[in-house]
This record gives C-alpha cells, structure tokens and sequence, in this order.
C-alpha cells in the first residue's frame, strides 16, 4: 500500500519517495510484521486455550523423552497462524503485489500453512499426536512444488548478461579500432549502426585520432557507459541497417517473441540487443551463458552451472519438499525452530537483494534476478514475524508453531533458495536444518540395515536431550549453530 501511496503522491511531495526504496519498505515490513504479532499474539493464545487446541505428548513414544516435555501437554499450537497473519498483514502495507515473486512466495507460505493446519486440525480433532498421514503430506508438498517448478520454466526470472561490464570486454583496443574503421568506412553493418548510436564528441575524438582513441583508459570507460546506454535501445536491431548476423537460436526467440506480441519487456530488451553487440564484435566480448532458468549455480565457483533443462522442475520439487520436511523434523523444543529459521531468513533476505541489483551480482558472478528486491521485503516481514513468535515461543513456551508454522516457515525458505537461484547455497544457510533431516535418516537407516541405533534419538536435538542437556542449553546451541551457517553461507557468496 505504502509504494503505491508513495508514487502517487511523489509528485507533490519529493520526501514520499523514500517509501519506494527497497531497503526502507525491507526494514518497516520486519518491524510491522514484529509489532503486530506482539499485538495479536496474546489474544490470540487465549482463542486457542478456550479452544482447547493444545499440544498431544506421546507417552508410548520415548518414556525418558515423554518426563522431560509431559508438562508441555495442553500448550496451544496452530501458532504458525500468527507467523502467517502477521507477514502477511506487513506485506499488505510495505510489499509491491505486481512483483510476480512476491506473489509467487507469499501464495506457497500460505498454501503450505494450510496443509500444516489441516494436519494440526485432524491430530486434535482425533486427540493424538498424528495428524495426516505422511503420504498425503508429501503429495501436497510435491503439488506445491510442481506448481512452482513449471510456473519458472515457463516464466523465467532471470535473464543471462544484458548490461557491458569492464571484464565483458576481452579486447579493448580491437573493439575500439574496429567501432572507428566502420564508422568511418560508413556502408549498412551492425558496427556502422552502433557507430552512429555513440555520443558525437565521442565520434569525433576517435574521427581526429584513432589511434589515441582506441589506447586512451578514459575513452574506454566511456565507450562502455555509451554502449550500455544503447543496450536499453528498444529498435536497436534492424536488419535492414545492420545487413545479416550470425544471430544465436536465443536471439531469434526473442525477435520472434517481438513479432508476436508487439514488443519485447526491458528486460529481454536488454538481452536481446546484448546479443546483437556479442554477433557483431565476436572476438571482443565474452559469450555469455543461454537459459540461466534451468541452470544451477554451484557455490564457490565462477560461473559453474549444472543444466537441468526440464528436470529443473523436479529439482525445485525437492527443494520445496526437503526444505519444508527439515524445519519440521527441527519443531521439537521451545523456540527452536523459530530461531534457526530467524536466521536462515536473514542470510535469505540479504541475498535477495543482493542479486536483484546488476552490479553486485555481477562482481560477486552471481546470476542476476531483476525482480528479487521484492523477496527482500517478503523475507524481512516473515523475519519479523518469526521474531514476534518467538517472543512467545520461547522456553517455557506459551504457543507452538505446530505444522501450520514448520511446513510454511520451511516452504518459503526453500522458495526464497529458489527464486534468488541460489538453490545449492541452501545446503548452507539452512545447514541446521539439514543435520536434523540427516540425523533421522541416518537413524532409519541403520535401524533397518543394522538393527541398531546411532543416536539415543532423533532428530538430534532430542539425542542431546536424552544425553542430558537441558531443553534451554540445546536450542541456543543450535541457534548459535544456525548462525554460524548463515554467516558462512554469506562468507560463501565472494569465495569464487
């Protein structure tokens, strides 16, 4: 609401412009989603206790597990109601609904927190601890992510390189010479178009001095600046005035793409003429990489991409599934999974924008997502949101997040993995997460294979548990834990 407000009445009053900056919508989300939770929190417990909607404790389970958590009985859960209602209240004032991202991560949020309430509704309903059954879970789950996979394959986020950057450039003085020689040869080519494009000063100086002009660091900066700006040129293709180039199969799919519907969005603009400039001067810039939305980036590299084509569909359903799965096995103690998805969340957030700006992406050689400013909003009002939970949930906690919060905290971490392209960094990020999902199939595996148990229990909070560290002692550990791999994870993002 407030951007809309914002560019409606920056006109009349320039200070309103503030409300468009995404780092200013980012921060008053967090601290909106925070308060407002603080807000509904309490009534909200006090619903749940008069709905007598509390917490199952298994006692044929693990007996040693059931004495140390039986007072946890009759707690209220569904919690993740106010996780939900409160990012999504913040998004409704500080988000930008026409960002197609925004839109996409706020509907798997929800449609996951519903799965999860439906699963906390049929375990009190029944009064047990087990509510839907893990088949049905998982069909749900893959629905969401097969919805997400074939959406982004038939709408790709992200494009390969438009803009011209210092090392775009492999041979400066071959580039520069040859823009002079046809401008000055004159005749209908691709380098006497662009040669025409240029400032006239520009033209003049190399005109006067060819040879200064192709040796001269200043004349460089600013032939790249000037080719940059005619990269933005809607009509800077025509055949006509440019004679035939050796043209990619991407370059023809977005011409045809033009032809069809009219005309071509900035984006695919930018690409499109970045193709043209790459077909007229071959062996002057660097080729850059085609279908960057079926591709994965493997941290730690430069430009190592893994092309999946159309399995990336199935790779994005095993990331939402996983993701969700992992935070909630890690549900099991006071503020637990809260906390650890604070901070997955945060190193998320930061990413968001980090890719959504060309530059940064460029110089850390991180795919470049256009759109992802707006998950920096969406990340921070689920960040603050899980703040204002845990003001609640922590030891000894007054609400559970139940499936409601756990399969929704971890669907939107995994959908925020996959909407910045930064998949394979999540192994990092949510690096907690994954040694909880590891340690219960290392447990099932060995008790299947071996007949024998690796942990006193798992998932492993619950092995340290039993070993004898108190509830409060495991979960800031693992808080400290999380931290520690969201930092790397960041650390991670210039290590190339």
């Amino acid at each position: 609401m407030f951007y809309y407000l914002a560019e409606s009445l920056v006109e009349h009053v320039r200070a309103f412009n503030v409300l468009t900056y995404i780092t200013v919508r980012a921060g008053g989300a967090a601290i909106t989603a925070f308060l407002v939770t603080l807000l509904i929190g309490p009534a909200l417990i006090r619903r749940l206790r008069q709905l007598k909607i509390g917490q199952f404790i298994r006692e044929d389970h693990v007996k040693d597990l059931h004495a140390l958590h039986k007072s946890k009985a009759g707690t209220p859960t569904m919690g993740g109601t106010l996780i939900v209602a409160s990012t999504m209240a913040s998004l409704a004032l500080w988000g930008r609904f026409t960002n197609r991202l925004l839109v996409l991560a706020t509907i798997v949020l929800c449609v996951l927190s519903a799965l999860g309430f439906l699963d906390d509704y049929i375990k009190i309903r029944r009064k047990h601890n087990l509510g839907l059954t893990a088949k049905a879970k998982f069909v749900g789950q893959i629905l969401v992510g097969l919805l997400v996979g074939f959406y982004l394959l038939r709408n790709p986020i992200t494009t390969s390189a438009t803009h011209l950057s210092d090392r775009d450039i492999i041979n400066w003085r071959e580039l520069m010479s040859g823009l002079a020689q046809q401008g000055l040869a004159g005749g209908s080519s691709s380098g006497e178009r662009i040669w025409q494009l240029l400032p006239a000063g520009l033209r003049e100086r190399a005109e006067r001095n060819p040879w200064d002009f192709a040796w001269s660091d200043g004349a460089r900066e600013e032939l790249r600046q000037a080719l940059n700006t005619i990269l933005a040129m809607p009509d800077l293709y025509d055949p006509s005035a440019m004679g035939p180039l050796p043209l990619t199969a991407e370059a023809h799919e977005l011409l045809e793409t033009k032809r069809v519907k009219g005309a071509l969005s900035e984006p695919e603009v930018l690409r499109l003429n970045r193709l043209v400039l790459e077909a007229t001067f071959p062996d002057c810039l660097l080729s850059t990489q085609p279908d960057l939305q079926t591709k994965v980036e493997v941290p730690g590299f430069r430009w190592l991409l893994i092309p999946l084509g159309a399995a990336y569909v199935l790779f994005v359903v095993v990331i939402l599934v996983s993701s969700s799965n992992a935070v909630n096995l890690t549900d099991g103690l006071d503020g637990l999974a809260a906390g650890a998805s604070i901070m997955s969340l945060l190193a998320y957030t930061a990413i968001a924008y980090v890719v959504s700006r060309s530059d940064w992406s460029h110089y850390l050689f991180l795919i470049y997502v256009p759109e992802a400013a707006e998950l920096t909003v969406f990340g921070a009002a689920l960040l603050g949101a899980g703040l204002g939970f845990l003001w609640f949930n922590c030891h000894p906690a007054e609400v559970f997040m139940g499936d409601t919060g756990s399969l929704a905290l971890g669907g939107a971490i995994g959908t925020m993995a996959v909407l910045t392209k930064q998949e394979l960094l999540l192994i990092a990020v949510g690096g907690l997460f994954v040694l909880e999902a590891l340690s219960v199939v290392i447990q099932v595996a060995s008790f299947k294979l071996r007949g024998k148990r690796v942990f006193r229990m798992a998932p492993i909070h619950h092995h340290f548990e039993l070993a004898g560290w108190s509830e409060t002692k495991v979960t800031v550990r693992f808080w400290i834990i999380a931290l520690i791999f969201a930092l790397m994870s960041l650390g991670a993002l210039k290590l190339r």
